[in-house]
């Protein structure tokens, strides 16, 4: 890579990292922060295809009281920049770089966790400094604190991008091309069932009698090759728009007598 590539590679890692707690912009998803490294790096349309797939992975990824989920930000910008590495020479098949990549992304995710415990161990003295300031009725030092608490995490995922910079790419793409295709082919095969088991962990918290349907229409459709993109986007906005309008008869009393105001789980449950 070239300084400059670098030099972003390590500003869209430093923003993922704070992303990843405040949660506001959403730089550390996979989606966003794939595609701007490979938007940095000369490979966007790369970066686009290995951000989809792992944010089907990160799909089910939720905090949930003290259970912290997998890192996305150090995934999604470790993951990236080692697919960036490995195309550099422009000799490695791209399809096999993108696979290697997401077979990585999961421990580089676990890895991510280490970090944020180091980090939010160390600001833990950061909020006891907070406390001396707002004694002090010092705005400015907690903001100060603050603000350096939040960059912490940030630092955490610009190294290491700073640091995987600076292999080598030929040495990337060589590992590459020696990888026989048993492995590749493997990798290729446990990327995409990491992928659908994301994606079910999002269908099992989701699940109720009210959106199956929806669910098992939407599939139906999808199998069909002559519908295009922006025909089943239309379908899917027609049948939203068409459940909203029976849901608010039945709350007018427009129905036959009353209801729970959601007719189409009216109906499921009388099955």
């Amino acid at each position: 890579m070239n300084p400059i590539s670098i030099l972003l590679v390590v500003l869209v890692a430093f923003l993922a990292g704070m992303e990843g707690i405040l949660d506001e912009f959403q730089f550390h998803q996979p989606l966003v922060a794939c595609t701007l490294i490979g938007l940095v790096t000369g490979h966007p349309a790369e970066g686009i295809m290995l951000g989809g797939s792992l944010q089907m992975i990160a799909l089910g990824w939720a905090n949930v009281g003290a259970a912290v989920a997998p890192d996305a930000a150090l995934a999604s910008v470790a993951s990236s920049i080692i697919m960036v590495l490995g195309l550099g020479s422009g000799t490695a098949n791209v399809q096999t770089a993108i696979s290697t990549s997401i077979a990585l992304a999961v421990p580089l995710s676990v890895a991510g966790l280490f970090l944020t415990m180091l980090c939010r161990t160390i600001a833990i003295p950061m909020v006891h400094f907070m406390d001396a300031a707002a004694e002090r009725s010092d705005f400015r030092g907690v903001e100060l604190w603050q603000i350096l608490a939040i960059c912490l995490q940030g630092v955490r995922i610009a190294i290491p991008a700073a640091l995987l910079c600076f292999i080598p790419s030929e040495m990337v793409t060589n590992m590459l091309n020696a990888m026989p295709a048993w492995l590749s082919g493997g990798m290729a095969v446990g990327g995409g069932m990491v992928a659908a088991v994301g994606y079910a962990m999002v269908i099992n918290m989701m699940a109720t009698p009210e959106v199956w349907p929806f669910f098992a229409l939407g599939f139906a459709l999808a199998a069909l090759n002559q519908l295009t993109l922006i025909a089943l986007g239309v379908i899917g906005v027609s049948v939203a728009l068409i459940y909203l309008g029976l849901k608010d008869l039945a709350k007018q009393g427009g129905g036959a007598g009353g209801g729970s105001g959601d007719p189409l789980g009216d109906i499921l449950n009388n099955y």
